[in-house]
């Protein structure tokens, strides 16, 4: 890289900086985190748990997103003068240091105008994640239960916290169904893009002849909705049945019916909790997940009619995966949706979704 490109490149990212600034709104929402930090130092601060978590996860995010333009800011500045030195000695050495952080600072610039533009109603919420396999028995659950890992490793990366709402285990191997709470700021803006079907192909290890398969697991993804969002629930609309916990056992788990499964009579949804070893909290998280699943089925019936107003075609289910990872007889997932794809499936199935996610959202936007 020349050093006309590097100072075309220094002045690029600093007009960038300085435009995240004014959407940012910096100072208000650094005055915000005074603010709040003052409220968590009041000695009644946990007088209310809920409203304390809920203070602490806004601060949370307000300081990741002010630190992070500081940082970035700090960074510009130290490459100015980087430059500098290098334009006045030629020193090669640190020459090809700045380079390196250029293209890193570059990176960090792209992920944080991707955090910014997550601007829709609930992008900032947790996400309940839910993992359903398509026919095909072992071989879809064992590629659910693969789905799973990969989305844990890929919200343990981010700093998210995973909760198992609701997991019941295949006959041999894999998972039947799993439902996830996944909590951290901006986790349901992300994960809104991995909602759709996602298709394996293999050689499968469950078959001795050692043929190519073909598996597909459905990801719906909802944002858990706060007490801001109103969804009218009428009690007389809701079966609810009691049953015992699946799992490894243990002092409680398996000895009372304290697992919880909710459907909603009229349009027959229904959600399962067995997280909690209280019936009560069970029955609490369940109404939570049901009000989230009907909120986002008329999201997704609301966006259906639009698509068809404008023509667009866009289907909805098995025969619409939104990605293809396939494994035999080369290895490749790519998305259908932007044509983004990598040959590296090992890296994606340890949880290295960011180039998905990131081309998925920018797509939207754009």
């Amino acid at each position: 890289m020349e050093m006309a490109e590097i100072r075309q490149k220094l002045e690029n990212m600093a007009g960038t900086l300085a435009d995240f600034r004014g959407s940012l709104d910096l100072e208000e929402k650094e005055t915000r985190v005074a603010e709040l930090e003052e409220r968590m130092a009041d000695p009644s601060f946990w007088d209310n748990q809920e409203e304390a978590q809920k203070v602490i996860a806004e601060n949370n995010a307000l300081k990741a997103m002010t630190e992070t333009y500081r940082d970035l800011e700090e960074k510009l500045d130290n490459m100015d003068v980087s430059y500098e030195l290098v334009k006045e000695e030629s020193d090669e050495e640190l020459k090809a240091e700045l380079v390196d952080d250029v293209k890193a600072v570059e990176r960090e610039l792209q992920k944080f105008e991707l955090q910014l533009l997550l601007s829709e109603p609930h992008d900032a919420n947790n996400a309940i994640l839910e993992l359903h396999p398509g026919a095909g028995g072992t071989e879809s659950q064992d590629w659910a239960s693969m789905l799973l890992r990969m989305y844990t490793r890929w919200a343990e990366a981010q700093g998210f916290q995973v909760e198992t709402l609701d997991y019941l285990p295949g006959d041999e191997a894999g998972v039947k169904s799993v439902t996830l709470l996944i909590k951290g700021h901006n986790a349901f803006g992300y994960l809104k893009a991995e909602k759709g079907v996602h298709r394996l192909v293999r050689i499968s290890p469950f078959d001795s002849s050692g043929r190519r398969h073909t598996s597909f697991v459905s990801c719906d993804i909802m944002p858990e909705l706060d007490d801001n969002v109103e969804i009218d629930l009428s009690p007389e609309d809701i079966r609810v049945d009691t049953f015992r916990s699946s799992g490894a056992g243990g002092q409680h788990v398996n000895t009372t019916d304290s697992a919880v499964r909710m459907t909603h009579i009229p349009t027959n949804t229904v959600v399962s909790c067995q997280s909690e070893r209280s019936q009560i909290k069970n029955r609490e998280k369940a109404i939570k997940m049901l009000k989230a699943k009907l909120y986002q089925q008329e999201l997704d019936r609301q966006r259906a009619e639009a698509e068809e107003i404008r023509g667009e075609q866009s289907e909805i289910g098995w025969g619409s995966q939104i990605r293809s990872y396939v494994f035999h007889p080369y290895n490749m997932v790519k998305d259908h949706r932007t044509d983004s794809e990598t040959g590296n499936t090992q890296a994606v199935m340890d949880g290295d979704l960011t180039q998905f996610i990131d081309s998925y959202l920018r797509s939207r936007i754009q």
